[in-house]
């Protein structure tokens, strides 16, 4: 099985509600998005189906270290901060199994 990496140039909003651009399932989500407007993540990771994620799968949100993430974005739960300066990127998995 190959390995292939994906880029969308877009905001999160683009990309995360136009599910036809999605190439997916993606086992890794990255969203950097502009510091002022990351509060914003809860209300749009909060209707994303798992079509967008591999079981398991890691989001991966690039912050501001000040800041602090909820504790959920979506179905996604919060599992590790790493903080570099200013910077901080927030992991987040999804379940092996979806709640039912």
């Amino acid at each position: 099985m190959g390995s292939h990496v994906i880029i969308q140039a877009r905001t999160v909003q683009q990309f995360l509600f136009r599910p036809e651009l999605w190439t997916g399932p993606y086992d890794i989500v990255f969203a950097d998005p502009p510091y002022d407007a990351t509060y914003e993540l809860e209300g749009i990771f909060k209707n994303v189906t798992t079509a967008l994620t591999t079981p398991d799968a890691w989001l991966v949100v690039e912050h501001a270290s000040k800041m602090v993430l909820p504790q959920q974005l979506g179905l996604s739960s919060f599992t590790r901060r790493y903080v570099y300066g200013d910077t901080a990127l927030s992991i987040f998995t999804y379940p092996a199994e979806v709640p039912a």
